[in-house]
């Protein structure tokens, strides 16, 4: 973050604006907004300003901007049309360790005024930092039409009753879900309608009929999906926002995992070729273990928790210690990265079928049934498969594939990092040594890899290289 994102009391406190237009004055329509004491300085005040000014909203000092203005001011706004003036403002309020907005440039901004929800007491704000005002106000007017004007009756509710609350759950984690329950049952729709006294009694009828949960929580089993963020489902952004604790993998994409509740434990327990944080066993019981804590746990994984994901695994453990547990499917590896990468997995000219096969197999072997992996008119994909790709391509030209056949490596697909590399079974490792891609890697081989290059959509290569096509890709299990 270029900026920390904070909420400033400026109640009955002296704030600072020099400039008199327009601009100016939106500036001091939002301080008052909030509550605070606005002095002006400038020669000229525009008409909204002197509006201002006759209903005593602002005091007005009639002159230019001089050294130590600054002084008895909480913050101060820069909206003069002088550069100069702007920039002498913000070097003197620098020093001064006074917080400075320059209008319209972030570079002389020590804070800066965000697009703002105001739906109070509950108020969200839209930055870009300074980079694009206009793109933070069409999120802000996108998430106007997402959250109803009676969110802020809600807030005001849930500050009423916040005392008898937390008399009621000494436990944090179980006023948490009491919150939770309410803030989206049928105390909120009678919030939303407009029916206060209703959403009052039922409140209380909610605090009457709770009691402190019970020690057993939830386990969520969820599927990240390959890396790109926008392929997240609703349901799995819905209990990644609920868990208590979450346990994920070294292949979760970090955008992914920032989705998930701020205040939420994470636990990593990541595996790699030959380097575990956990070993598989101890996550199965650390789950189960975290749940009958009452704890709600979310165990993300990268792409679809039961493709090579090991979920069955876990949910065994979990449905054998008599566990609650859900699962959210997600966009596998397979799907994910050969969409972005521009290969149809399936093709009526050129494959009937698809394979997905993991590169190896529980004891590190690549152990494989090779005269099915070299059936024609299919494609097999290769999950984990990078340092077994000599293997790999060995096999299934011994097992009567041409070594012509294609194939193509993805790595890190369906993020901004992805690279495609293509070439034959025969050429691969070639490339692979010239442009030594790293895990995670995917592995797609088949006559559909033939048309990579005309369909490639995702992110066209800069400069095509030799043997191998740069594209885009992400994190996957």
């Amino acid at each position: 973050m270029d900026f920390l994102p904070i909420f400033f009391d400026i109640k009955e406190k002296t704030s600072l604006i020099i400039g008199g237009g327009e601009v100016a004055a939106r500036k001091a329509a939002l301080l008052h907004k909030a509550g605070g004491r606005i002095r002006v300085i400038s020669p000229h005040l525009c008409a909204t300003l002197d509006s201002m000014l006759e209903k005593g909203s602002v005091e007005h000092i009639q002159r230019s901007y001089e050294d130590g203005d600054l002084d008895d001011s909480i913050l101060v706004i820069a909206a003069t049309d002088d550069s100069e003036v702007n920039r002498r403002v913000s070097e003197q309020a620098k020093e001064k360790n006074i917080p400075v907005n320059v209008v319209d440039q972030p570079e002389l901004c020590s804070f800066i005024v965000p697009s703002i929800i105001d739906r109070s007491p509950v108020v969200a704000a839209v930055s870009t930092g300074g980079a694009s005002p206009v793109l933070a106000r069409l999120i802000r007017s996108r998430l106007e039409s997402l959250i109803p004007a009676g969110y802020g009756r809600l807030a005001e509710l849930a500050q009423r009753f916040r005392d008898k609350v937390k008399a009621r759950f000494d436990n944090p984690n179980d006023r948490r879900m009491f919150w939770e329950k309410v803030l989206r049952g049928g105390v909120a729709e009678r919030v939303f309608s407009g029916h206060m006294e209703e959403a009052d009694i039922a409140m209380e009828r909610a605090l009457a009929e709770s009691s402190p949960s019970s020690p057993m929580g939830e386990v969520y089993l969820v599927g990240g999906g390959p890396g790109d963020p926008d392929l997240v489902s609703f349901r799995a952004l819905r209990l990644m926002q609920q868990a208590d604790v979450v346990v994920y993998d070294r292949l979760v994409a970090k955008p992914i995992l920032d989705m998930t509740r701020n205040d939420a434990e994470r636990i990593y327990v990541g595996k790699e070729r030959d380097k575990h944080a956990m070993r598989q066993e101890e996550i199965n019981q650390l789950l189960a273990d975290l749940a009958k804590q009452g704890k709600r746990v979310v165990r993300l994984k990268g792409g679809d928790p039961f493709i090579f994901g090991r979920g069955g695994e876990e949910i065994d453990t979990l449905s054998s210690q008599g566990v609650p547990f859900q699962v959210v499917p997600a966009v596998t590896a397979a799907s994910g990265c050969a969409a972005y990468a521009g290969i149809p997995l399936t093709h009526r000219d050129y494959a009937q079928s698809v394979t997905f096969v993991t590169g190896h197999l529980k004891d590190n072997t690549t152990n494989l049934n090779w005269e099915q992996l070299a059936q024609p008119n299919q494609t097999v994909v290769f999950y984990m498969g990078l340092l077994g790709l000599p293997v790999i391509t060995r096999e299934l030209i011994a097992n009567g594939v041409s070594p012509d056949m294609p194939i193509a490596l993805v790595q890190q697909g369906t993020t901004e990092k992805q690279e495609v590399f293509t070439g034959t079974l025969a050429t691969i490792q070639e490339v692979v040594e010239r442009e030594k891609p790293q895990p995670p890697t995917l592995i797609i081989v088949g006559e559909v890899v033939e048309l990579q290059e005309k369909l490639s959509w995702y992110k066209a290569p800069a400069e095509p290289k030799l043997g191998a096509t740069t594209e885009v890709v992400g994190s996957y299990e």
